[in-house]
Formats: C-alpha cells, sequence, structure tokens
C-alpha cells in the first residue's frame, strides 16, 4: 500500500523526490502519513478534495480485500 500511495503521490507532484510515505501499523488501522513539498500540498489535495479522497476510495477498496483499514493522512 505505501508504494502504490507514493506512486501516486509522485504522478501528481512536481517535486517527485520530496514525496515520501510512512506507515504505521496499528491493530486493524494502518496509517499512510503522506508529506510532499508545500507547494505540491495543493495537488495532493485537488480541487474540493477530490483526489484525496479519490486515492482513500483506492485504499478502502484494497483494503477490503486485505481485510484491514487504511487511511491517509497528508501531513505539511
Amino acid at each position: 500500500m505505501k508504494d502504490l500511495v507514493e506512486e501516486i503521490a509522485k504522478a501528481l507532484v512536481d517535486a517527485p523526490a520530496s514525496v515520501t510515505v510512512k506507515e504505521v501499523q496499528g491493530e486493524r488501522v494502518t496509517v499512510l502519513e503522506l508529506r510532499v513539498a508545500p507547494e505540491d500540498i495543493g495537488k495532493i489535495i485537488g480541487k474540493q478534495g477530490r483526489t484525496a479522497r479519490c486515492i482513500r476510495t483506492l485504499l478502502g477498496a484494497v483494503g477490503m480485500k486485505q481485510n484491514r483499514r487504511f487511511e491517509l493522512s497528508i501531513l505539511e
């Protein structure tokens, strides 16, 4: 999952070298913390949060297959 989020984010931003994804394992929830350059935050979130919502939808679909829950946290 970490690789999936990282590849999607790198395709969207202007500075792909600054993209980092940290995976925080929980008992039932895995939180993926996405960090990008400050000028690329808007590209990850998208208009009215649509891009971020789509990434979260993908995480939910994959999580159903793996019987796990994934959350995306976009950090500055």
